[in-house]
């Protein structure tokens, strides 16, 4: 038996099938209340959910916490699914029975919640980039106003304070997040430092957003969750295309890692090798850095499994 379930905000849709066929559909309050009503619908069964937002996880987290059968996978996963299927049909229902097809054809991974400690330092990560938002913001409107000659000084001072204060505000977050992955991932951090062009930031995201590369068994897979796997447009000798990237991960750690390979085409000899043997064959600069990041990532793969620092090594 499996369950596919489509969350949103308020309520949330499941469809269950048993030898392929539907023994029950319907839709629950995304609350406690409806956790406990679904469960007994769904106890036994292989239950499956997208990583929509934040919606999914405290349900996700229930049924784990019940002794359930989760998993929780990638929405564009199931989307190119969909597209298979040549279905055309989006509503929540539908989703949900889509998902539930896709659990009975793929049997996913199931899922555990990530440690307190990561979920601490994800809050604080989303919180340092709420902060830099609004500062952003901020530095825009003040430039505006000196632009315009329009700004008096004792607003000019007030705006100044203001940005000041996010600034220290966003380096005392920064530190607590560096406090935090030293006291529970401290031997892992220090090795991935180790790897020339890796820097506090990329460490930083590379553990939280991995929970310590416990997650995957393999580099490719991670190369995929952060959305840097090549995708090529090519249909027999009629439809070709440039290469790009699959961006179906995660904005900041891309760019943060765009940065550490820039470093690493300099001071990381396999990078380097890499992005000068491409270079070479006539490839663009974004595709060589990307191959560049990708090859960082199968370094930090590596060290985290073995729990090896980096060794020098052309390849």
């Amino acid at each position: 038996m499996v369950t596919g379930i489509d969350c949103s905000k308020d309520y949330f849709d499941i469809s269950v099938l048993k030898n392929h066929k539907v023994v029950f559909e319907g839709r629950f309050n995304n609350g406690l209340t409806g956790f406990k009503a679904l469960l007994v619908h769904v106890l036994g069964s292989h239950i499956t959910m997208e990583a929509t937002g934040p919606y999914y996880f405290q349900l996700a987290r229930f049924l784990y916490e019940n002794g359930q059968k989760v998993s929780v996978v990638n929405p564009l996963v199931v989307k190119r699914f969909s597209q298979m299927q040549l279905s055309r049909t989006k509503t929540d229902k539908k989703d949900a029975l889509m998902i539930a097809r896709f659990t009975a054809m793929t049997n996913p991974k199931e899922w555990a919640p990530p440690s307190e400690e990561i979920l601490s330092i994800r809050n604080l990560e989303t919180y340092i980039e709420g902060l830099k938002h609004r500062k952003g913001m901020l530095y825009n409107q003040l430039h505006a106003f000196q632009a315009a000659a329009t700004l008096s000084e004792e607003l000019q001072e007030e705006i100044k304070m203001e940005l000041g204060s996010y600034e220290r505000r966003i380096l005392d977050k920064e530190k607590q997040i560096e406090a935090l992955i030293n006291k529970t991932y401290g031997e892992l951090s220090q090795n991935l430092r180790s790897i020339p062009g890796i820097g506090p930031r990329s460490v930083s995201l590379l553990i939280i957003l991995t929970d310590g590369f416990k997650m995957f068994e393999s580099y490719k897979k991670v190369i995929s969750y952060f959305g840097l796997a090549p995708r090529i447009y090519q249909s027999g000798t009629s439809v070709s295309g440039k290469n790009h990237i699959c961006k179906m991960g995660m904005g900041p750690i891309r760019k943060v890692l765009y940065m550490a390979a820039t470093s690493a085409i300099r001071y990381n000899d396999a990078c380097r090798e890499l992005y000068g043997r491409l270079r070479g064959k006539g490839k663009p600069h974004k595709v060589a850095l990307i191959a560049a990041v990708n090859k960082l990532i199968k370094q930090a793969f590596a060290i985290a499994k073995t729990g090896t620092v980096y060794q020098v090594q052309i390849s």
